[in-house]
Protein backbone atom coordinates (compact mmCIF):
# COMPACT_ATOMS: atom_id res chain seq x y z
CA UNK A 1 0.00 0.00 0.00
CA UNK A 2 3.06 2.33 0.37
CA UNK A 3 4.54 1.82 -2.70
CA UNK A 4 1.57 1.80 -4.18
CA UNK A 5 0.89 5.55 -2.61
CA UNK A 6 4.60 6.36 -3.82
CA UNK A 7 4.07 5.41 -7.57
CA UNK A 8 0.75 7.16 -7.85
CA UNK A 9 1.46 11.21 -9.01
CA UNK A 10 4.32 9.51 -11.07
CA UNK A 11 2.47 7.47 -13.26
CA UNK A 12 -1.02 10.68 -13.40
CA UNK A 13 1.48 12.93 -14.27
CA UNK A 14 3.22 10.84 -16.95
CA UNK A 15 -0.54 9.92 -17.93
CA UNK A 16 -1.10 13.35 -17.98
CA UNK A 17 1.83 13.89 -20.37
CA UNK A 18 1.03 12.00 -22.55
CA UNK A 19 -2.49 13.17 -22.88
CA UNK A 20 -1.65 16.60 -23.08
CA UNK A 21 1.10 16.14 -25.85
CA UNK A 22 -1.09 13.55 -28.30
CA UNK A 23 -4.72 15.71 -27.84
CA UNK A 24 -3.49 18.81 -28.14
CA UNK A 25 -0.88 17.88 -31.18
CA UNK A 26 2.19 19.13 -29.43
CA UNK A 27 5.92 19.65 -31.73
CA UNK A 28 7.48 16.95 -30.32
CA UNK A 29 10.42 18.67 -30.73
CA UNK A 30 9.56 21.26 -28.11
CA UNK A 31 7.34 18.26 -25.75
CA UNK A 32 8.08 14.98 -27.03
CA UNK A 33 5.52 12.22 -26.18
CA UNK A 34 6.93 9.54 -23.23
CA UNK A 35 7.50 7.16 -25.39
CA UNK A 36 9.74 9.25 -27.68
CA UNK A 37 11.63 9.84 -23.97
CA UNK A 38 11.68 6.01 -23.14
CA UNK A 39 13.00 5.08 -26.61
CA UNK A 40 16.01 7.70 -26.21
CA UNK A 41 16.72 6.49 -22.92
CA UNK A 42 16.90 2.85 -24.38
CA UNK A 43 19.43 4.27 -27.27
CA UNK A 44 21.88 5.67 -24.46
CA UNK A 45 21.38 2.76 -22.30
CA UNK A 46 22.05 0.52 -25.46
CA UNK A 47 25.46 2.65 -26.37
CA UNK A 48 26.55 2.66 -22.96
CA UNK A 49 26.35 6.51 -22.96
CA UNK A 50 24.47 7.07 -20.27
CA UNK A 51 26.04 4.71 -17.93
CA UNK A 52 29.51 6.13 -18.86
CA UNK A 53 27.84 9.85 -18.17
CA UNK A 54 26.04 8.98 -14.88
CA UNK A 55 29.60 7.07 -13.55
CA UNK A 56 31.30 10.21 -14.49
CA UNK A 57 28.80 12.53 -12.70
CA UNK A 58 28.36 10.18 -9.34
CA UNK A 59 32.16 9.59 -8.78
CA UNK A 60 32.72 13.57 -8.99
CA UNK A 61 29.50 14.02 -6.37
CA UNK A 62 31.17 11.53 -4.10
CA UNK A 63 34.43 12.94 -3.84
CA UNK A 64 33.32 16.40 -3.36
CA UNK A 65 30.37 15.67 -0.83
CA UNK A 66 32.96 12.97 0.95
CA UNK A 67 35.68 16.23 1.23
CA UNK A 68 32.92 18.27 2.28
CA UNK A 69 32.30 15.78 5.33
CA UNK A 70 35.69 15.66 6.63
CA UNK A 71 36.28 19.45 6.61
CA UNK A 72 32.68 20.56 7.80
CA UNK A 73 32.12 18.42 10.61
CA UNK A 74 35.31 18.36 12.39
CA UNK A 75 34.69 22.59 11.97
CA UNK A 76 31.44 22.68 13.42
CA UNK A 77 32.50 20.52 16.24
CA UNK A 78 35.98 22.69 16.86
CA UNK A 79 33.13 26.01 16.95
CA UNK A 80 30.79 24.09 19.12
CA UNK A 81 33.89 23.61 22.05
CA UNK A 82 35.29 27.08 21.12
CA UNK A 83 32.35 28.71 21.28
CA UNK A 84 34.05 32.38 21.55
CA UNK A 85 36.66 31.65 18.36
CA UNK A 86 33.50 30.99 16.28
CA UNK A 87 32.22 34.95 16.88
CA UNK A 88 35.09 36.73 15.08
CA UNK A 89 34.36 34.11 12.13
CA UNK A 90 31.14 34.88 12.42
CA UNK A 91 30.50 37.26 10.06
CA UNK A 92 33.29 36.08 7.19
CA UNK A 93 31.13 33.14 7.26
CA UNK A 94 27.92 34.74 6.27
CA UNK A 95 29.37 36.68 3.88
CA UNK A 96 30.40 33.31 2.24
CA UNK A 97 27.34 31.76 2.64
CA UNK A 98 25.35 34.58 0.90
CA UNK A 99 27.55 34.01 -2.48
CA UNK A 100 25.94 31.43 -4.57
CA UNK A 101 28.33 28.63 -5.25
CA UNK A 102 27.52 29.49 -9.17
CA UNK A 103 28.79 32.57 -9.16
CA UNK A 104 32.06 31.63 -8.10
CA UNK A 105 32.33 29.20 -11.41
CA UNK A 106 34.23 32.03 -13.72
CA UNK A 107 36.89 32.24 -10.70
CA UNK A 108 37.17 28.72 -9.94
CA UNK A 109 37.67 27.96 -13.96
CA UNK A 110 40.13 30.84 -13.88
CA UNK A 111 41.90 29.52 -10.73
CA UNK A 112 42.05 25.25 -11.17
CA UNK A 113 40.97 25.32 -15.02
CA UNK A 114 38.38 23.07 -16.42
CA UNK A 115 39.49 19.62 -14.63
CA UNK A 116 38.68 18.24 -11.63
CA UNK A 117 39.68 20.52 -9.37
CA UNK A 118 37.59 23.19 -10.68
CA UNK A 119 34.29 20.74 -10.11
CA UNK A 120 35.22 19.41 -6.71
CA UNK A 121 35.88 23.22 -5.25
CA UNK A 122 32.31 23.95 -6.74
CA UNK A 123 31.10 20.98 -5.01
CA UNK A 124 32.67 21.60 -1.72
CA UNK A 125 31.87 25.44 -1.73
CA UNK A 126 27.83 23.89 -2.61
CA UNK A 127 27.55 21.24 0.30
CA UNK A 128 29.49 22.84 3.01
CA UNK A 129 27.28 25.28 4.64
CA UNK A 130 24.24 23.09 5.03
CA UNK A 131 26.67 20.06 6.66
CA UNK A 132 28.45 23.05 9.06
CA UNK A 133 25.77 24.67 10.47
CA UNK A 134 23.30 21.93 10.76
CA UNK A 135 26.00 19.77 12.70
CA UNK A 136 27.29 23.53 14.56
CA UNK A 137 23.47 23.73 15.53
CA UNK A 138 22.90 20.45 16.30
CA UNK A 139 25.85 20.28 18.38
CA UNK A 140 24.61 23.79 20.26
CA UNK A 141 21.02 22.55 21.19
CA UNK A 142 21.77 19.44 23.06
CA UNK A 143 19.97 19.48 25.92
CA UNK A 144 22.34 20.76 29.16
CA UNK A 145 20.59 18.63 31.66
CA UNK A 146 21.72 15.64 29.92
CA UNK A 147 24.94 16.85 29.43
CA UNK A 148 24.99 17.43 33.45
CA UNK A 149 23.12 13.72 34.05
CA UNK A 150 26.16 12.45 32.23
CA UNK A 151 28.39 13.93 34.50
CA UNK A 152 26.59 12.70 37.69
CA UNK A 153 27.00 9.22 35.59
CA UNK A 154 30.65 10.10 35.81
CA UNK A 155 30.77 9.45 31.61
CA UNK A 156 33.84 10.76 30.10
CA UNK A 157 34.36 12.95 27.51
CA UNK A 158 34.15 10.44 24.82
CA UNK A 159 31.29 8.74 26.01
CA UNK A 160 28.97 11.79 26.80
CA UNK A 161 29.58 12.29 23.20
CA UNK A 162 29.16 8.88 22.20
CA UNK A 163 25.74 8.39 24.05
CA UNK A 164 24.41 12.14 24.51
CA UNK A 165 25.36 14.68 22.10
CA UNK A 166 25.39 12.12 18.51
CA UNK A 167 21.90 11.25 19.48
CA UNK A 168 20.72 14.47 20.30
CA UNK A 169 22.41 15.89 17.54
CA UNK A 170 21.60 13.38 14.94
CA UNK A 171 19.08 14.43 13.13
CA UNK A 172 19.85 17.80 12.70
CA UNK A 173 23.34 16.61 11.11
CA UNK A 174 21.26 14.28 9.06
CA UNK A 175 19.36 17.36 8.07
CA UNK A 176 22.27 18.86 6.80
CA UNK A 177 23.98 15.96 4.82
CA UNK A 178 20.56 15.62 3.00
CA UNK A 179 20.49 19.00 2.17
CA UNK A 180 24.22 19.08 1.15
CA UNK A 181 23.81 15.63 -1.01
CA UNK A 182 21.32 17.68 -3.19
CA UNK A 183 23.24 20.63 -3.40
CA UNK A 184 26.09 18.51 -4.24
CA UNK A 185 24.16 16.83 -7.43
CA UNK A 186 22.60 20.06 -8.64
CA UNK A 187 26.35 22.00 -8.15
CA UNK A 188 27.89 19.44 -10.23
CA UNK A 189 25.56 19.23 -12.96
CA UNK A 190 25.45 23.08 -13.49
CA UNK A 191 29.20 22.77 -14.09
CA UNK A 192 29.09 20.11 -16.30
CA UNK A 193 27.00 22.23 -18.40
CA UNK A 194 29.65 24.90 -18.59
CA UNK A 195 33.55 23.67 -18.03
CA UNK A 196 33.58 19.51 -18.87
CA UNK A 197 33.89 16.78 -21.33
CA UNK A 198 32.09 13.99 -19.37
CA UNK A 199 29.32 13.71 -17.38
CA UNK A 200 24.85 14.28 -17.17
CA UNK A 201 25.60 18.23 -17.67
CA UNK A 202 27.38 17.74 -20.62
CA UNK A 203 25.23 15.16 -21.98
CA UNK A 204 22.11 17.22 -21.58
CA UNK A 205 23.80 20.57 -23.27
CA UNK A 206 25.39 18.14 -25.87
CA UNK A 207 22.09 16.93 -26.77
CA UNK A 208 20.79 21.03 -26.50
CA UNK A 209 23.21 21.97 -29.44
CA UNK A 210 22.56 18.99 -31.42
CA UNK A 211 18.63 19.41 -31.06
CA UNK A 212 17.64 15.90 -29.11
CA UNK A 213 15.39 17.21 -27.07
CA UNK A 214 14.07 13.59 -26.54
CA UNK A 215 18.04 13.37 -25.15
CA UNK A 216 17.93 16.46 -22.76
CA UNK A 217 14.58 15.32 -20.80
CA UNK A 218 15.79 11.53 -20.83
CA UNK A 219 19.14 13.47 -19.02
CA UNK A 220 16.77 16.08 -16.83
CA UNK A 221 14.78 12.44 -15.53
CA UNK A 222 17.68 11.26 -14.73
CA UNK A 223 19.14 13.91 -12.95
CA UNK A 224 15.95 13.43 -11.11
CA UNK A 225 15.63 9.58 -10.26
CA UNK A 226 19.44 9.54 -9.02
CA UNK A 227 19.07 12.33 -7.18
CA UNK A 228 16.01 10.62 -5.55
CA UNK A 229 18.07 7.49 -4.87
CA UNK A 230 20.94 9.01 -3.92
CA UNK A 231 18.48 10.58 -0.73
CA UNK A 232 17.07 7.18 -0.52
CA UNK A 233 19.93 5.36 -0.15
CA UNK A 234 21.78 8.43 2.70
CA UNK A 235 18.50 7.61 4.54
CA UNK A 236 19.18 3.65 4.73
CA UNK A 237 22.64 4.39 5.46
CA UNK A 238 21.81 6.98 8.41
CA UNK A 239 18.79 4.56 9.86
CA UNK A 240 21.92 1.59 10.33
CA UNK A 241 24.17 3.82 11.51
CA UNK A 242 21.11 5.51 13.98
CA UNK A 243 18.78 3.04 15.05
CA UNK A 244 17.38 5.08 17.51
CA UNK A 245 15.60 7.65 15.06
CA UNK A 246 12.41 5.94 13.79
CA UNK A 247 11.29 8.74 11.52
CA UNK A 248 14.89 7.13 9.13
CA UNK A 249 12.69 3.74 8.93
CA UNK A 250 9.44 4.77 7.02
Amino acid sequence: MRLLKKFTVPVIVIFLWWAVVHVFNINAFLFPPPEKVLAAFHHLIEKDILQKHVCVSFIRAFRGFSITMLIAMPLAVFFHIFKRTFSFFDGFLNFLRSVPPLAMIPLLILWFGIGEASKLSLIILACFFPIFLNTLSGLNNVDSKLLVMGDSLDLTKIEKIRYIMIPEAAPAIITGLRLALGNSWRALVAAEMIAASSGIGYMILDAEEMAKTDVVYAGILTIGILGLLMDKMCLMIMAKLCPWMEDLKR
